[in-house]
């Protein structure tokens, strides 16, 4: 009965919500991506890719999930050679990165959760097992998967402070769903602890600890190598990255500030949505500063000028490019947007500030605020305190290496978590490897 309300709502939300999906379809080119997959159309690679061949089911809902996810992949792969590892995600720019970080992995977008569309998918991949990131716990998907006998595990689970009371108060609605998942593989024991608390059968879920904190980014690529080479040498460069709407006006109105005060300073910004590189790029422009466009400084390099903006209009660049910066800004914090990972640029030794709004990465920046490895900063505060740390060079590195302590100090969860899975998939996998 519940899951036919949830499946009528679904529909009556798209019905309704339909011309609304249109017109962003025509007029922006968002959701056009893949639809056909959404709605049920298998497409033919992943077919193909999957024939005859073993298959784990891995969803990532957009690019921080992909990035947690891809050392995982990689070790399961080698756990289980010839096995097929299929990786679906929900946006667009989680679509780019896995295909670009996991070629050996069939790609594909989530379809839209009804039993019908589901079932088309299982019926192609025959996972022995489904693996979902953090939270994405999908009705309908996951009781496909159960009732075909096929063992669900949520890894890297998460319950954050602003989706536990919604959790709490419908916990009778969930506990028939989250008692039909196998297998909880939580990022802390407070993580785990909520997962009990909303409904999920406490012999079932283990802290196993952060996958994010075995991300290890490559120090360099093409893009970086070519921004390194045509920087000042004593250039101040300061990342903001992965910042949305709001926060790039917050940014550049700071930035006057801090070039009167470190004329030697250079800012790359980094919006996490492609959809908006051009309204930023609009925004910058109308602010007077010189701006230059990473899409195009890959192929015609020059020289860059202290004090200008440089945009990171590319997907999957920005993890490595935080390895160049003397301080690191990490966006979705100084709106009530609950924060985005601050330990890409900290793994570097690169000192970190984050905005008032980081209840999605709470427990990291915890650990963090404990090592005197990160600055919480509000918008009015954003000049002085970018300028202080441009100053004072000795505290900010000792900041930064406080925060790659922390980054080395946590890792370890990846292996935990591949010897679960393969507890679960049990003798499919002993016998099949």
């Amino acid at each position: 009965m519940i899951l036919g309300l949830y499946s009528a709502l679904l529909v009556a939300t798209l019905v309704l919500g339909a011309p609304y999906w249109i017109v962003r379809m025509a007029t922006s080119g968002r959701y056009r991506a893949g639809l056909a997959g959404r709605l049920g159309r298998v497409p033919d690679e992943l077919r193909a890719a999957v024939a005859g061949r073993n298959v784990i089911w891995l969803h990532a809902v957009s690019v921080g999930e992909v990035m947690a996810a891809t050392q995982l992949i990689r070790e399961l792969r080698a756990a289980l050679p010839g096995w097929v590892i299929a990786v679906s995600t929900t946006t667009a720019t989680g679509q780019r990165l896995a295909r670009e970080r996991l070629p050996e992995s069939p790609v594909f977008y989530l379809p839209l959760d009804f039993a019908f569309v589901i079932q088309r998918y299982l019926r192609v991949l025959h996972p022995k097992t489904l693996v979902l990131m953090e939270s994405e716990l999908w009705p309908n998907l996951i009781d496909r998967c159960a009732r075909g006998g096929i063992p669900i595990a949520v890894v890297n689970a998460r319950i954050s402070d602003r989706s536990l009371p919604r959790y709490l108060r419908l916990r009778r609605l969930w506990r028939p769903l989250l008692e039909k998942i196998s297998l909880y593989l939580a990022q802390s024991q407070e993580n785990a602890d909520r997962l009990v608390r909303i409904g999920a059968p406490a012999d079932r879920v283990h802290a196993t600890g952060n996958l994010k904190y075995d991300v290890r980014t490559a120090k360099t690529n093409a893009l970086t190598e070519s921004l390194r080479a045509n920087l000042p040498t004593d250039a101040a460069v300061v990342v903001c990255g992965s910042t949305l709407d709001g926060e790039e006006r917050m940014l550049l109105d700071a930035w006057p500030t801090v070039l009167a005060a470190e004329p030697r300073a250079f800012m790359v910004l980094a919006p996490r949505h492609p959809d908006r590189f051009a309204t930023v790029e609009t925004l910058i422009a109308e602010r007077g500063f010189s701006t230059q466009k990473a899409s195009e400084f890959g192929q015609h390099p020059v020289s860059v000028l202290p004090g200008s903006v440089f945009l990171l209009d590319t997907i999957g660049d920005l993890a490595s490019i935080y390895s160049l910066g003397t301080l690191a800004f990490v966006g979705g914090s100084l709106i009530p947007s609950g924060g985005h990972n601050p330990l890409e640029p900290a793994q570097f030794g690169v000192p970190v500030l984050v905005g008032p709004s980081f209840q999605n990465f709470r427990e990291i920046v915890d650990a963090m605020q404990s090592s005197d490895a990160i600055r919480i900063v509000p918008a009015e505060a954003l000049a002085a305190t970018i300028v202080d740390m441009l100053r004072h060079t000795s505290e900010a590195q000792s900041m930064g290496e406080h925060g790659r302590a922390v980054f080395e100090a946590q890792s370890g969860a990846t292996p935990r978590t591949i010897e679960a899975l393969l507890k679960l998939l049990g003798e499919s996998a002993v016998s099949r490897r």
